[in-house]
């Protein structure tokens, strides 16, 4: 094992159990997160996606605090509800996704912002797939758009 590799090791042990976290800090950073995982279904339905559910995972995963799955009809559509997230988080909440996956066949996207992660699917791949099951056991989330967006187009 290199030095260096040591040395980011020690740092970021001693980052987690940093114990001057307190419990206000960690209440702003769930609203902080709960806004993200708002801002991202808000965007969605923008772009007419279906579907929406947000999935509050922190107690049941490691990988993130909330899930946020919708669907998309077409792959345009798909792509186009990816984008507009990214677009909407950056301006929003000056976030850009850490990792995004899937753009370029648009069936199904996915965009990682650490806390959030985001599922823009096709109705045949989240059929096939079933993350809704998957994370059953999850808290679903009701979430009240502002008026747009939402299910299949006519």
């Amino acid at each position: 094992m290199s030095d260096y590799f040591q040395a980011d090791l020690q740092s970021e042990f001693v980052a987690v159990t940093n114990p001057r976290i307190d419990s206000q800090q960690l209440d702003t950073e769930d609203l902080s997160t709960a806004k993200l995982a708002s801002t991202i279904a808000e965007a969605g339905l923008d772009r007419k996606a279906g579907d929406l559910l947000v999935l509050r995972v922190r107690d049941v995963s490691y990988l993130a605090d909330y899930f946020v799955m919708m669907t998309g009809y077409s792959n345009v559509q798909v792509r186009a509800i990816a984008n507009s997230i990214e677009q909407e988080v950056e301006e929003k909440c000056e976030r850009k996704p850490l990792r995004s996956e899937g753009k370029a066949e648009a069936s199904w996207v996915l965009l990682d912002y650490g806390e959030v992660i985001v599922h823009v699917m096709m109705p045949s791949e989240r059929e096939f797939y079933d993350l809704e099951a998957f994370w059953g056991h999850a808290e679903r989330i009701d979430f009240q758009a502002s008026g747009k967006g939402g299910g299949e187009p006519t």
